[in-house]
């Protein structure tokens, strides 16, 4: 696929197999001279009509509000795009009912996608949804783990973003049973070992290739560290967390926990954003983090929905929590690595 405009007419994206590179205005409008994005994950609608939940729509509405009030250059989608059961097929109406037709706010319109899976699009098609980006100017899922290269407007830096798949690394369980770190875990995944080893050596290398990168960030829908009702994962414990400690990266962003948190430990930032299409408030694996590591939680029933803005300057990574009514819940600012 060749050069994607994305926002105003300097923003140029070249989407390969699986890397891309992200280029965001040098000037002018809301985040000129950054490079900055949405990130919703949990956001998939129901399989019944209208295929879409009062939360999905409200913080669709809000997340347009946000990309012209705060600037965004694309949105990165944490899985769980299609409940419960993915797609059949990239003609599945689901695309349209759950995704076309509901993100169409003016903010949102010119705004590319950046897609990874979670567990519930693995009980459909996944190859469907890769396939499904053939057909629409804004669904970009070039492959189940891909890097995208943020160039930093105005300056000689970069960022780096390693989207993963972690039901491929770690199972297909819709529940992590074990609670803390240190019980069973979820299973292997699809395709077990062999595939969940390639994935690691795949990141490896993308990390070391960042050596030089101001910001690195890594997105999966499992998260790593929560509080929720899921919990952490042992396996992402065992098998991620020592490359993001190792290579100093800056955030690791995920969902599946349906609300949305802040973690801090071992020099990274967790972010979980998980709260698109329903809302959680149970802190039932509170006592099975590092202690002090929850800066932030929200997981209101009554609430909206939400999602997060990240902004990526050459000072600071600044990470802003909003609630759908656009209400600024939580504000995290992040040093670039090194500092």
């Amino acid at each position: 696929m060749g050069p994607i405009s994305v926002g105003h007419p300097p923003q140029m994206l070249l989407l390969l197999w699986v890397s891309v590179s992200v280029t965001a205005a040098s000037g002018g409008g809301p985040g000129g001279g950054s490079v900055q994005f949405l990130a919703l994950g949990d956001w998939g609608g129901v399989p019944d009509p209208p295929f879409v939940t009062p939360r999905e729509v409200a913080t669709a509405a809000a997340m347009g509000r946000a990309a012209e009030e705060l600037g965004a250059d694309f949105v990165l989608a944490l899985g769980d795009n299609f409940y419960y059961d993915g797609v059949r097929d990239e003609w599945d109406p689901r695309f349209q009912d759950t995704f076309e037709r509901t993100f169409t706010a003016p903010g949102l319109r010119s705004l590319p996608w950046f897609v990874l899976a979670g567990n519930h699009d693995h009980n459909g098609n996944v190859s469907a949804q890769i396939a499904y980006g053939q057909r629409s100017p804004r669904w970009h899922f070039p492959h189940p783990y891909y890097s995208l290269r943020l160039s930093l407007p105005g300056t000689n830096s970069s960022a780096r973003l390693l989207l993963l798949d972690t039901v491929l690394l770690c199972g297909g369980t819709d529940d992590f049973t074990s609670g803390p770190v240190n019980g069973p875990g979820p299973g292997p995944g699809p395709g077990a070992a062999p595939t969940a080893s390639a994935q690691l050596r795949w990141l490896q290398r993308r990390l070391s290739a960042a050596a030089g990168d101001r910001f690195v960030l890594v997105a999966g829908h499992y998260p790593l560290w929560s509080a929720g009702e899921h919990g952490p994962s042992e396996c992402l414990y065992r098998s991620l967390r020592p490359l993001l400690r190792r290579n100093r990266v800056t955030m690791y962003l995920s969902g599946h926990d349906h609300n949305l948190q802040f973690l801090w430990e071992g020099g990274v930032g967790y972010v979980v954003s998980g709260a698109g299409n329903f809302m959680e408030g149970s802190k039932r694996h509170g006592g099975d983090l590092p202690p002090g590591s929850l800066r932030f939680f929200y997981g209101a029933p009554s609430s909206p929905g939400g999602f997060v803005h990240v902004r990526l300057e050459p000072e600071a990574a600044t990470v802003t929590y909003l609630e759908a009514t656009g209400r600024i819940l939580h504000r995290e600012v992040l040093p670039p690595r090194g500092v």
